[in-house]
């Protein structure tokens, strides 16, 4: 594992985080309220294969206080400078709910061979954004410190320990306010947060892991035209008695497909 910091084209700061030293990149971005370090299980299990990097995104982790916009296309332009900071080119790109959306997005302008994509925030209909996301984020990131961790350690009592402590890591500094911008900054209550035409026929490789219904951010019909209309390159893997987390719920069964989707690109 190693560190290092990069700057994006704005100014604003991040970390890199590897795992591994050989092998071809596989470029990880978190969801909301996570951090780089909520892909720690991942990078351990494929170090001896690939280069497993993973980076804060703005306002999240270590990257809690970098400013500038949280726009869709600024989180993709964010992606490009991390994969840019990267010898050798990037395999794949993995990404979980929000991260999910920005892997996809940047896998039809980035040159990556597939996309991984864990319960993606692929539409928002207006008026849920507060219930869905921000309320939680409001009632856990008001805390103080230590109340937080004993949340954290309560309530994913049923986590794996390192991903117990990478939850830690995610929300020991942050705020509510990136959880407000994301929906402000793209638009949400008019349709901003919306991409069902873009995974149409789907140019590369993608695979897409569904949780169960009453835990996803997909509904019934996004998984279903993920299937009908993302065209010969896109693979839907249902969990059906998995919530949104399911790449730490159900890590075994997750690695084995990522492995196997890694090994055919």
């Amino acid at each position: 594992m190693n560190e290092r910091t990069i700057a994006f084209d704005d100014g604003a700061k991040t970390t890199l985080e590897t795992w591994g030293s050989r092998g071809p990149n596989v470029l990880c971005i978190h969801g909301m309220t996570s951090s780089r370090r909520s892909w720690i299980r991942l990078g351990q299990t494929f170090e001896d294969r690939y280069r497993i990097v993973a980076y804060d995104q703005r306002g999240h982790g270590d990257a809690f206080a970098a400013a500038g916009p949280m726009t869709l296309a600024r989180n993709v332009a964010d992606l490009g400078e991390a994969a840019a900071a990267l010898d050798g080119e990037v395999l794949a790109l993995v990404g979980h709910s929000w991260g999910g959306a920005t892997a996809i997005l940047g896998g039809i302008e980035l040159h990556v061979r597939g996309v991984i994509a864990v319960d993606p925030v692929l539409f928002v209909p207006p008026g849920t954004w507060r219930r869905d996301y921000l309320d939680d984020a409001e009632h856990v990131l008001t805390m103080p410190p230590a109340q937080r961790e004993t949340w954290a350690r309560e309530s994913l009592s049923g986590w794996h320990p390192l991903d117990i402590e990478s939850k830690l890591h995610a929300i020991a500094r942050m705020t509510p306010e990136p959880i407000a911008r994301l929906a402000s900054d793209n638009d949400v209550e008019h349709g901003g947060w919306d991409l069902r035409e873009r995974i149409k026929a789907y140019p590369k490789p993608l695979l897409v892991f569904a949780a169960g219904p009453e835990d996803s951010v997909m509904s019934a019909t996004d998984v279903a035209l993920l299937r009908d209309a993302g065209g010969p390159n896109v693979r839907v893997v249902e969990f059906p008695s998995e919530g949104h987390n399911l790449h730490r719920t159900a890590f075994d069964a997750f690695a084995t497909e990522v492995a196997a989707f890694l090994a055919g690109l």
